[in-house]
């Protein structure tokens, strides 16, 4: 029998049968993420569950590609397990490090829904942080995705800040340049944010959802790329701070 995940204000997981317990639901991003299926069934869909127990940048056999604006690092965290850190590195604008998962490619497609969710927090050598410049989310291969303080990709899925945005966040969708943008959150020195999205591959529609939630309207099919994207991270200065990006790991889940 089908079976759906729930997660509760406290994010405690259930799982239920929405043939039987049709008023079981909620708007929580991994409600209708088959995950415990695919346990049993890897046919069922593709699952980057990035947990950071390990980091690979080099070039001929690493999982990641690591490119730095002049400055910039990124490394397995010391002071907690389980956590990248993706220092800018400078507080020079548009200086930081661009970091891709190339080996790992999710692309949209009719039926092939997305789950996606990553778990992040920002901060500066200097702490409070007050500006930088980011990305958060899938972008096509690039190792300028921020430059000059703008973004510079095409086919994107994700959260950013550009040059004068502050700690505002702004979810961005591309397709072959035709864009649409959403208001996302604002961050939060040192606070941990959960930033995901839905790709629903029968509506042909992307959802924000802010903490497990749903933010926004959805975005529509002409912005929604149909071709690779990787998880992607960028971590620069916006000429202030020097920013630190930690991930605390990241989850995507598509239907074959």
């Amino acid at each position: 029998m089908p079976t759906k995940g729930f997660t509760d204000s406290t994010r405690r997981i259930s799982f239920y049968d929405p043939t039987i317990s049709t008023t079981y639901s909620s708007s929580s991003l991994w409600r209708t993420c088959p995950l415990l299926e695919y346990l049993f069934d890897p046919s069922i869909g593709f699952l980057i569950d990035e947990r950071w127990s390990t980091f690979d940048t080099t070039s001929s056999t690493g999982d990641y590609v690591s490119t730095a604006a002049t400055s910039g690092t990124a490394a397995i965290d010391t002071a907690a397990p389980g956590v990248l850190k993706i220092d800018s590195g400078a507080t020079t604008a548009a200086q930081g490090i661009n970091l891709q998962q190339k080996k790992a490619v999710i692309i949209p497609a009719a039926n092939k829904s997305i789950w996606a969710e990553f778990y992040i927090k920002l901060t500066a050598t200097t702490p409070p942080v007050t500006k930088a410049q980011l990305y958060v989310g899938l972008a096509a291969s690039d190792t300028t995705i921020i430059a000059s303080g703008s973004q510079s990709t095409q086919n994107r899925i994700g959260w950013q800040i550009e040059t004068g945005g502050l700690l505002v966040t702004t979810f961005t969708a591309d397709k072959a340049g035709v864009a649409t943008t959403k208001t996302g959150p604002t961050l939060v020195d040192a606070t941990l944010i959960r930033l995901g999205f839905v790709y629903d591959g029968v509506a042909d529609t992307l959802q924000q959802y802010v903490n497990g939630a749903t933010s926004g309207t959805a975005v529509a099919t002409a912005d929604i790329a149909k071709l690779a994207m990787y998880p992607s991270f960028v971590c620069q200065s916006d000429g202030t701070d020097e920013p630190i990006l930690y991930s605390y790991g990241y989850r995507i889940f598509q239907l074959r």
